[in-house]
């Protein structure tokens, strides 16, 4: 309760907005607000993970009202699949496995987001499930595909959950950052030292061995002065550890291992995921901000320490107390972000040297590998089969193979093009002859913007089908002139236009 009352400290105006926060700091003129297209195009990307239907555009451009647009969006099942497919990548980081089957982790984490579960329970189950509980297993997903190592554990529960990529803190505290100490790495890892996969006839179990004394450890630089830490969350009081094994489950002879009353991960969710741990909420935040605006608060997300303070402390603190106020719900974060003028911003610059921290211009950000596969199906009307079929990736991307038509499959196949390598966070972005390529030559896309000249559709409509917006008068004569040309060239048109960066960026 004291970690909660600080959180919701009396040094800062309760509520303070985020327009207010972004024009206290902005040092020069922001940019006007976003026309009706660029606004239901933006949300709809980041709320639904696609870009909206030339329906959609000509129904909101005749009645504009973005706040019934933001709560129909929350309120749609897209939200939820967009959601977990956004966090996926996060939190998953495109590892590979089938430990946990990739379905049903997905089911699991988007029942979570349709119900706008508090993130410190989902949090929670990921950090303490073994497996043994049917209604918890996929999050097991989490630590059992890709991050079974308890150091890759510990770098990646600070990285994620703490903002702090406390990496260089493994064998000594770190040389530049005084405020990232080896005993603090040390603590986070004595709660997960003692889990180690465990496979029974049926599955794969996490299961932990008890721990009895503290975890042992010296600096490189010092390695004769031995130091010791109990398990601890930094903020959080240190964990009391038994002096002999005490189990809940007694292990059984050649059989599954026993199960400590002194759980450590389940300890570790406990002192990590709640509201009242302050860096657990602000991290948080800071990632839901980036995702919706192109930058951290704090940046980049994983170095939060003293000499790379936030862009704008209040904000983010204000932020950080109605988040936990709300009960770490995060449709309502989404919700007020997207409602501001912030957000709401053309990304046309007002000027030059705008700086990116300002907020003062939305900034392009670009789109996952999921967002362009279904605004490129969106794009060409194509309507995959739910599920996966017999697709082979490595034959397909050789040449041989038959493209897939199943959704997961073309998610599966676009993940893998402009997807990032497995364990690096997609957090910059970062074009390349590749992805290029595959919009130019792949044979599905062609396949796909084939029929469009079989339609013989408006240069309008193509503009509204990919781009979300009505062509500007040049557009619209220099298309007409292409078209008179070449009667069938829609296709090629469309083509372009899904080459484009306008269509790659969420602007």
């Amino acid at each position: 309760m004291i970690a909660l009352l600080l959180l919701l400290g009396a040094g800062d105006p309760p509520d303070l907005t985020i327009d207010d926060a972004i024009a206290a700091r902005a040092g020069g003129p922001v940019a006007a607000r976003s026309s009706d297209e660029e606004f239901l195009r933006r949300v709809t990307l980041d709320l639904a993970g696609t870009i909206p239907t030339p329906d959609e555009v000509r129904a909101f451009v005749a009645k504009p009202d973005r706040r019934a647009l933001v709560d129909r969006l929350l309120a749609a099942p897209a939200y939820a699949r967009r959601m977990e497919e956004l966090f996926t990548v996060i939190l998953l980081e495109r590892r590979g496995g089938s430990t946990v089957p990739d379905a049903e982790w997905r089911a699991w984490l988007r029942s979570r987001f349709a119900e706008d579960a508090p993130w410190d329970a989902v949090v929670r189950d990921m950090l303490s499930a073994d497996g043994r509980d049917p209604a918890t297993r996929p999050a097991t997903k989490f630590f059992l595909d890709g991050r079974t190592d308890p150091h890759q554990m510990t770098r990646d529960v600070g990285r994620l959950f703490l903002g702090r990529d406390l990496l260089c803190a493994q064998c000594h505290d770190h040389p530049h950052i005084k405020d990232w100490k080896q005993s603090e790495y040390m603590g986070l890892y004595a709660y997960l030292g003692q889990s180690k996969p465990h496979k029974d006839a049926k599955t794969t179990l996490l299961m932990e061995a008890p721990l009895t004394k503290k975890v042992e450890f010296s600096s490189v630089f010092r390695p004769d002065a031995k130091k010791e830490t109990a398990p601890v969350v930094r903020g959080r009081p240190p964990v009391e550890l038994p002096e002999k094994p005490e189990w809940a489950v007694a292990p059984v002879r050649n059989g599954l291992p026993g199960v400590p009353k002194l759980r450590l991960r389940e300890r570790l969710a406990h002192d990590l995921a709640t509201a009242e741990h302050p860096q657990f909420v602000r991290t948080t935040v800071n990632r839901v901000w980036f995702t919706l605006m192109g930058r951290g608060l704090v940046h980049p997300l994983d170095m939060d320490h003293p000499k790379n303070p936030p862009s704008h402390p209040e904000l983010l603190d204000a932020l950080s107390r109605r988040f936990a106020a709300g009960g770490l719900r995060l449709k309502g974060l989404v919700r007020e972000i997207v409602l501001s003028e912030a957000y709401q911003r053309s990304s046309r610059l007002p000027g030059s040297n705008v700086a990116p921290e300002s907020y003062r211009v939305a900034l392009p950000r670009p789109l996952l590998a999921e967002q362009l596969a279904r605004s490129l199906m969106a794009a060409a009307d194509v309507r995959p089969a739910p599920g996966s079929g017999k697709f082979n990736l490595k034959d397909y991307l050789n040449g041989k193979g038959a493209p897939p038509t199943a959704e997961q499959d073309l998610l599966e196949l676009f993940a893998a093009v402009f997807g990032n390598a497995p364990g690096e966070p997609e957090t910059e972005f970062s074009p390349s002859t590749t992805h290029a390529l595959f919009l130019m030559n792949d044979r599905l896309v062609l396949a796909w913007l084939k029929p469009l000249a079989e339609r013989g559709p408006s240069v309008e409509e193509i503009y509204l089908r990919v781009l979300s917006r009505r062509p500007s008068d040049v557009e619209r004569r220099e298309a007409d002139a292409f078209l008179a040309k070449h009667p069938k060239g829609a296709a090629d048109l469309a083509w372009a236009l899904v080459a484009s960066a306008e269509f790659r960026l969420n602007h």
